[in-house]
Parts: structure tokens; sequence; C-alpha cells
């Protein structure tokens, strides 16, 4: 008789539920969603009005009973009733079986607390899954950016999403060391908006931070520095206000969260067993995560660590390749997944 791993049902979906954007990845079919994490939401009537693109764009403009939020923060939930609301209207979107429901693998960060972890489980319960897995951020990262994590030879993957960033060593199918720092992408457009608020006495929203980051971010000198025009708010006279800006003074403004990742994959490195460490100076390290797309990234972490570094195909879509994989080869991978159980 087959194992019941192999019994694989139609329509079951991997989740990279993220801080920034929910990727959803379903079986036989690919990436079939990806939308950011945000939510309108009506507080007068509690109805949820919008999610993903069409909530961003609501961010900053919303009438006063009207709320878009970011459910997740430093990549873990922080309203437990919005996510599981967004999640479902996610899955509701993708359109999986009515008559059996999907089972989920849902991906987390490196190092959740225990309340974290089973606030992100209970979402993916509660949005229809008839049961939910767990894999590790950095081993789903590995997986999407096809490292070959089976062999002896240790790869080392470095995942910088919106709110967290996870460092792993992994070797022989596991995960041998690992850190999980909640800085990365949002983190980085929080440093933007101060700089500019500091210096430019200009107030400016997320998404204008944001686009900041993709037009001029960078986290090593470039060969040809970059400007743009920014508009926002004058805090003086609480006019609109339009100043030039360039890549060397945004470099300079995320210098901090940039700091904290590279000390983190520094960190790792230095308690990685010498067999290993030894392999990760042949194979180098790999780079995944939406804020991997920041210019000078390599640069930087060759500069810094000695080692190659290079940027994954579509690092945004990392993770959720990854899960995806577990999802298609649920027999020979399911050793790396947690099966929750509840009820």
């Amino acid at each position: 008789m087959a194992s019941w791993w192999s019994r694989i049902g139609v329509g079951d979906l991997a989740i990279d539920l993220g801080t920034a954007n929910t990727v959803i990845y379903q079986q036989g079919q690919g990436i079939v969603l990806d939308e950011p994490s945000v939510v309108a939401v009506d507080r007068r009537s509690q109805r949820l009005i919008a999610a993903g693109t069409k909530a961003k764009e609501m961010l900053g403009r919303t009438p006063d009973h009207v709320e878009a939020v970011r459910p997740l923060k430093d990549g873990v939930v922080s309203d437990a009733d919005i996510t599981e609301r967004m999640l479902r209207y996610f899955v509701e979107q993708v359109g999986p079986s009515k008559i059996v429901r999907p089972r989920i693998v849902v991906c987390v960060p490196s190092e959740v607390t225990g309340v974290e972890r089973r606030a992100l489980e209970d979402s993916a319960l509660r949005s229809g899954a008839r049961r939910v897995y767990i894999v590790e951020e950095a081993m789903a990262a590995a997986l999407g950016a096809e490292l070959p994590v089976h062999e002896t030879r240790a790869q080392m993957i470095v995942d910088i999403g919106g709110g967290t960033t996870d460092v792993a060593v992994i070797s022989l199918g596991g995960i041998v060391t690992s850190k999980s720092v909640r800085v990365g992408g949002d983190e980085i457009d929080e440093a933007i908006i101060a700089f500019v608020k500091s210096q430019y006495s200009l107030l400016l929203g997320e998404r204008s931070a944001e686009d900041i980051k993709v037009a001029l971010g960078s986290v090593f000198p470039l060969s040809a520095e970059l400007s743009t025009r920014v508009r926002g708010r004058d805090l003086v006279t609480g006019l609109p206000k339009t100043v030039q800006v360039g890549s060397a003074e945004i470099r300079r403004a995320i210098e901090t969260p940039v700091i904290t990742i590279t000390d983190t994959v520094r960190n790792v490195l230095d308690v990685c067993p010498p067999e290993l460490a030894g392999d990760i100076l042949d194979s180098g390290v790999t780079l995944t995560g939406g804020a991997a797309l920041l210019r000078g990234w390599t640069e930087r972490m060759r500069h810094e660590l000695g080692v190659p570094v290079r940027v994954a195909d579509d690092p945004l879509r990392a993770v959720a390749r990854g899960s995806g994989r577990c999802v298609e080869e649920f027999a020979s991978l399911s050793r790396i997944l947690s099966d929750v159980r509840r009820g």
C-alpha cells in the first residue's frame, strides 16, 4: 500500500506568509498568488474591504473609518484575527478544492517563539487547511535557490526578508547552525524615513520610502551614484515639498540595519564547524529575499567576509519556490517538515 506521504491531495498549498508579501504556491500549478501582506478594514463594521495590492494602495490614504494595516511584523503575526482573515481571503482567491480541504505548508523564521509559531499555525488552520506543516524559511530559501541541501558539502543561505533575516548553514538535509534577526527591508525603509525627516525636515510615508529604496538603495559604493527627487510634507510649514536625494546619502542612512545583517552572517560563520566553514569558502553564500535586490550586496559581503557571494535567481520568490517543492515532493522532503496536529 502506498504510504500516507505519497497520497497527495490535488490543490495542496505552500504559503510564504511574509511581512511584506504573501506568496502562494499551488501543487501542480506553481506560484498562483503574490500580493502585499496588507489588509484594509472598515472600523465601524469590521468588514474586510480589500487585501493585497488594493489594500496597499490605500496606505496613508484612507478616511477615518477605514484602516489599512500590515497584520505581520518582523516575520510573525502581530494581529491574529486580521492575519487569519487575510490568509483566508488569499486562499479563496486561489480556489482550492471545496470538497477536500488542502494541506498547507507554511514557512516560519528560524527563531520564532512558541507563541509566535502557534499564531502562524492557527492562522493557517483556520484559513481552511485540513492539515498544516511547518518548514523553516532558511531551508525553504535554500530549496528555492536550488542548493544541493542533501549533500555532505555545506551550503550557506542568507534570506533577507521584509521583517527578518534568516542565516543558516545546511548539510545532509538539515540545518547545522542558524540565526534569525528581526531586521530586514522594513527596517531599511524606516531608516530612510528617519534620515529624510532629520536631514530635510520632510515627512515620508511607507510607500515613498520603499520607492526610494528601490530607486537609490545600495550597500556598497556604486560606480555611478544615483539621485532622485523626493516629495513629502514639510514638517516646518506643513506644505508639500520636493528635495533631491542621492544614493550615497541613502547608503549612509541604511548602514545600521545593513551592519546588523552582515554581523549576523559573520556570527554564524564564527560558530560553524571548521570542516563546514571550509566548504563555504568553496561553495560561498547564497542570498535570497526581497531585500537581497539592494545593489551591492555581493560586493559588500565579499569585502567583509572573504567568501564568494551570489544572489539567487528571482530572490523574492525563493522561499515560496522552496516551500512549493515540499508540496510537490512530500515523500522525499517530509523529514524537513513539522506536522501541526490540533484538536
